[in-house]
């Protein structure tokens, strides 16, 4: 059977979700999947070329160019945020590899950005996807965490959509994707774990092309979502649940602020989080008393933290960072309490603080012991 056959309340749930976040988005644009894996998976698999990815970057999308024998070309992301690669190293990548006689294929890079909690400046943005569109490559746009912002009316949230193409709208080429579990959407987990991740390709001939690709990818991966019901109604957004993501949102921007601000206490340093439940620490400024407790570089500063912790913390090597630099990203939220705003949330962000404090020599409030 084929995809447009399937899932139409879906499909439609999904271009009326766009549509209110500025993007227009008709049912043609849109291809749903069993997960958000399966769907990049697919997409990758059908766009030929390198892969681009800003480092640290999200885990899963470096897994699913692995998966596919294609080693993505990492590059550093700026100073002011993460999801994005600094646009002048994208360029430099880019024709020395086309030096090398190896194809540019696709920028897979966030608006909300996993590890570090951050949003692109759309100035930034900007010049990344300009850059990318001079150089032919199709950008590949995660949105999952766009619903995560901490204040929506303090930071504007661009997608490489609504950007337009140096060369007039029929040369567009931008995919967004979003899974709405990943993005914590509530709501968007039914039963027996039914789900589904979507994409929006651009309404243009190519656009269409490459959506009817993928659909010959999720055919033979036998990977097209079913009917999703409980993931079509939070796409849909009634009241109640828009209501329980905005509050979900808020107690996670008290929680990453206050994290941040027991990092820099204890003498590290780490980006603003501005979505999210991530912050993502930077300890280098700590090495040498950290090397006294034996964490060198980030997998044994992640095992020095899990020992303390149980849980929460990833090293930065685990997202594509250079493993010897002492990154790291802490979770503020417990995972055994349900809602952030429970005891278990403050209990999290003081075990956490605890575990800083006995790492770096800094009691909890900043001061030395």
């Amino acid at each position: 059977m084929r995809e447009e056959g399937r899932s139409p309340d879906l499909r439609r749930a999904a271009c009326g979700y766009w549509r209110r976040r500025g993007l227009p988005t008709e049912a043609a644009q849109v291809v749903p999947a069993r997960t958000g894996d399966l769907l990049l998976l697919a997409l990758l698999a059908a766009t030929p070329g390198r892969v681009y990815l800003p480092a640290p970057g999200p885990v899963r999308h470096r897994a699913q160019a692995l998966l596919l024998d294609r080693a993505p070309h990492r590059l550093p992301t700026p100073a002011e945020c993460g999801g994005v690669p600094d646009p002048f190293a994208l360029l430099e990548a880019v024709r020395r590899d086309r030096a090398a006689g190896l194809r540019p294929g696709v920028l897979l890079l966030s608006v909300v950005d996993d590890p570090t909690g951050t949003v692109p400046p759309p100035e930034l943005l900007h010049e990344v996807c300009e850059a990318a569109a001079g150089e032919g490559l199709v950008v590949v746009s995660d949105e999952s965490l766009r619903d995560t912002s901490h204040d929506p009316h303090a930071t504007v949230l661009v997608s490489p959509a609504e950007i337009p193409h140096p060369n007039g709208p029929d040369d567009q080429d931008v995919v967004v994707l979003t899974d709405p579990r990943a993005g914590h959407l509530p709501g968007a987990e039914g039963p027996q774990g039914q789900g589904a991740a979507l994409a929006r390709f651009s309404a243009t001939a190519r656009g269409a092309s490459r959506a009817g690709a993928v659909r010959q990818v999720l055919d033979a991966l036998d990977a097209h979502a079913g009917d999703a019901p409980a993931v079509a109604r939070a796409l849909e957004e009634p009241a109640e649940l828009r209501a329980e993501a905005e509050a979900a949102a808020r107690t996670a921007g008290r929680h990453t602020a206050t994290l941040s601000r027991a990092v820099a206490a204890a003498g590290g340093v780490c980006r603003p989080p501005q979505a999210g439940r991530h912050v993502y620490a930077d300890l280098e400024p700590l090495r040498p008393q950290l090397a006294a407790r034996g964490a060198t570089d980030a997998a044994t500063l992640e095992a020095a933290l899990l020992v303390r912790l149980g849980t929460g913390v990833l090293g930065g090597h685990r997202f594509g960072d250079r493993p010897r630099a002492l990154h790291v990203r802490l979770t503020a939220a417990a995972p055994a309490a349900p809602a952030p705003e429970h005891r278990g949330g403050h209990e999290a962000l003081a075990r956490v603080e605890a575990a800083l404090a006995d790492l770096t020599g800094h009691s909890p409030t900043g001061s030395r012991r």
